[in-house]
């Protein structure tokens, strides 16, 4: 039997990338590169996409490699968190 008011939250996406942008107060723009191979041709194409993360101690800095993780919406784009700082910049 389930027990009320415990519920198993689903594993959350995370990724790994640098901070390109600090966009605002508590807020971060993480550039990830995807490296896969082409459908038809086998050549390894790279795949760059941009997600916004939240900062909540406005720690990281342009340059930092971080880690994010799937989270709640927070406003328009939103929809990250950053996790931890793998590598600060010098």
């Amino acid at each position: 039997m389930v027990e009320l008011g415990t519920k198993k939250r689903g594993n959350r996406k995370t990724r790994s990338g640098s901070v390109v942008s600090r966009s605002g107060d508590k807020s971060i723009i993480v550039q990830v590169e995807t490296r896969k191979p082409h459908p038809r041709y086998g050549k390894i194409v790279r795949q760059v996409n941009k997600f916004h993360a939240h900062d909540e101690e406005n720690q990281a800095t342009v340059g930092d490699n971080v880690v994010i993780s799937e989270a709640r919406p927070m406003s328009k784009l939103k929809r990250w968190r950053l996790v931890k700082i793998e590598e600060k910049r010098a």
